[in-house]
């Protein structure tokens, strides 16, 4: 039995690429860019190019492609739990073992802590400025949210998550935009490859911090493409 709580018309939006960067099609016809696009056009990627010539351009597309797989996996398997209530078998595949136990961990440490699941792969967006997809929104401790999941292959600092606030934040306006929600919470549980969890909040008394970066960000963006 589906875990969700139909509370709201949830639309899936057409999703398009545009120059190799991802854009979602709103229902008026604009095509807007992704939250995630909007990020990696503003961000500051010294860091990373740094770590790239560090480990070689070769090495680093290695580690990137088995992570975005690795990810890629353990949301599947949170996905199908949410939208079946059985908790899906992985088979004989290592990877896939991996990824559905670094999965098990989230929700043994994030679920019970989920008082009604209201949506999961959700499309949100901004009229005439962007969009995204959401892995969760929920009541996550009596409060409404947005959630997202995460894998990574270190435990993670939090200066190195600002970002994922930002897109929590970005979802959040969005659906509070479009449902006429007052959503001011968001939430990050994330995986290590070594099964170590973590977890990153936004909680109402920071909201508005991450609101005004988010759409600091939002602004050098469409700066950038004037």
């Amino acid at each position: 039995m589906s875990l969700i709580t139909e509370k709201f018309d949830y639309k899936s939006l057409s999703r398009a690429s545009i120059s190799g960067k991802r854009y979602y099609e709103t229902p008026s016809g604009d095509a807007v860019p992704s939250v995630t696009t909007v990020l990696d056009a503003t961000k500051d990627k010294t860091g990373l190019i740094e770590w790239r010539k560090r480990v070689g351009e070769e090495k680093a597309k290695e580690i990137t492609t088995e992570a975005a797989g690795r990810g890629t996996r353990m949301h599947k398997y949170l996905e199908d739990f949410i939208d079946t209530g059985d908790w899906p078998l992985a088979g004989s595949n290592p990877y896939a073992q991996q990824a559905n136990k670094m999965a098990e961990v989230v929700r043994e440490n994030a679920f019970s802590y989920l008082e009604e699941i209201w949506g999961s792969e959700i499309s949100l967006y901004m009229p005439n400025m962007y969009a995204g997809t959401t892995d969760l929104v929920a009541v996550y401790k009596g409060n409404p949210s947005i959630c997202d999941f995460k894998q990574s292959n270190k435990l993670k600092k939090e200066e190195y998550v600002e970002d994922y606030y930002l897109q929590l934040v970005a979802y959040a306006e969005a659906h509070n935009e479009i449902y006429g929600t007052t959503i001011n919470e968001g939430h990050i549980f994330m995986c290590t490859s070594e099964f170590q969890y973590q977890q990153f909040d936004i909680w109402p008394d920071t909201y508005a911090k991450w609101r005004n970066e988010w759409y600091n960000r939002l602004h050098d963006y469409y700066s950038k493409m004037a």
